[in-house]
């Protein structure tokens, strides 16, 4: 029996994955972000489930995609694993654009505000999101979070809305949230098998973040393969190389970033 967790509207999500002579049901659209999540017991309610789950998702996502319309705001979703710098990133990231674009800050964390408050006192409000609260402690932030989180930021008065996803290499990349872009960050400490172990998330993104290249000296790690492994899951998408401790790279990150707003 696949292991179910709930979300705040009723809905059910398994995350078991099928035994190894099973294979997910030919239902299932696996051009779909979802489509490689395999793990999805056979059987009709259990399709009918995931159906519903993303339909719903999907339906909330619209509605926050016109909210940013009407309001003139780009939003960027940003996803890594815990620890590769997504919140290191953001604080640089206000520091050189604070004269450039109005930037506001969905922070989306299972517990704690440790993250929002090292984001403190840069220029852009922020608004948090702990999924132990009220959403079942979801490793993943959905439309419906996100759209919790509007009311407290003055999305009229905003350029641009990034969202810094629960840190996770699976769930956040299934779930559509209004974005016009996905961007990941991802830790040369990682490894370079990373895009061929969780090729949904690499597949899902607009743009890769390599960060932490100032540790490449003191690492076993082979720049050469991972690129190789990363076409082999999206040959087209665009990557950027930095660090955020020495600043390598930073340029290139805001003026992509710029870019989204034109």
């Amino acid at each position: 029996m696949g292991r179910f967790h709930h979300h705040a509207d009723g809905t059910a999500h398994t995350h078991d994955l099928l035994p190894a002579d099973r294979t997910a049901p030919d239902s299932v659209d696996r051009h779909h972000p979802a489509g490689d999540h395999s793990g999805y017991e056979t059987g009709r309610l259990r399709v009918d489930v995931l159906a519903r789950i993303f339909g719903e998702n999907d339906r909330a996502a619209d509605t926050n995609r016109e909210l940013f319309r009407s309001a003139g705001v780009k939003v960027v979703n940003l996803m890594s694993s815990p620890g590769a710098g997504k919140t290191a990133l953001l604080r640089e990231t206000l520091l050189r654009l604070q004269t450039v674009a109005r930037i506001g800050v969905i922070e989306g964390d299972i517990e704690t505000a440790l993250d929002a408050d090292r984001l403190a006192g840069l220029g852009a409000p922020i608004a948090l999101v702990n999924t132990a609260r009220g959403f079942g402690g979801e490793c993943h932030l959905d439309a419906t979070m996100v759209r919790s989180a509007l009311a407290r930021l003055p999305l009229d008065e905003l350029d641009l809305l990034i969202v810094e996803n629960v840190g996770n290499l699976v769930c956040p990349a299934e779930f559509d949230i209004g974005q016009d872009v996905r961007a990941m960050v991802f830790s040369v400490t990682e490894g370079e098998e990373k895009p061929l172990k969780y090729p949904v998330m690499f597949r899902a993104v607009d743009l890769v973040v390599v960060n932490k290249i100032d540790l490449l000296p003191y690492l076993d790690f082979k720049m050469d393969c991972f690129y190789v492994n990363l076409r082999n899951v999206n040959p087209d998408v665009a990557v950027i190389e930095l660090s955020v401790k020495t600043g390598e790279g930073l340029d290139r990150w805001c003026q992509w970033l710029t870019t989204i707003l034109t």
